[in-house]
């Protein structure tokens, strides 16, 4: 059985990276009205975040949204990134749209923290290595 869920996420990991691009904040609009979006924390990995949707990981998503790694995205930062005609990283993992912010993406289980309101990091980086 591992076996399998190893190469679900095999497959769900290639397809979310051949889907991640850019895109800027004014053309995602439909899917914030509808409260499709959700940030992603720039620690973490974007794509390792769909695939662990994709993969119903409960757990995983428990400890984000406890840490505030992922989260809605508040109508403030919304109303920032409308301003500000902000470029975005995203990949649709149906029906959500994980949005993150330029910067280095880390894996699942890392105890740092951001705040995707404020775009402010509280604990020290880890660095890629």
């Amino acid at each position: 059985m591992a076996d399998a869920s190893e190469e679900r996420g095999r497959i769900l990991r290639e397809e979310y990276h051949r889907q991640t691009a850019q895109i800027r904040w004014h053309e995602l609009q439909t899917y914030y009205a509808h409260g499709s979006v959700i940030a992603v924390a720039a620690h973490l990995d974007l794509v390792d975040v769909a695939v662990q949707l994709g993969l119903d990981n409960t757990q995983c998503f428990q400890d984000w949204i406890a840490a505030g790694d992922i989260a809605g995205v508040s109508d403030e930062q919304a109303l920032a990134w409308y301003q500000a005609d902000t470029v975005l990283w995203a990949v649709v993992a149906a029906p959500w749209v994980l949005v993150q912010q330029p910067g280095a993406g880390r894996q699942c289980g890392l105890a740092n923290h951001f705040d995707p309101v404020a775009g402010a990091r509280l604990a020290p980086r880890i660095e890629s290595v």
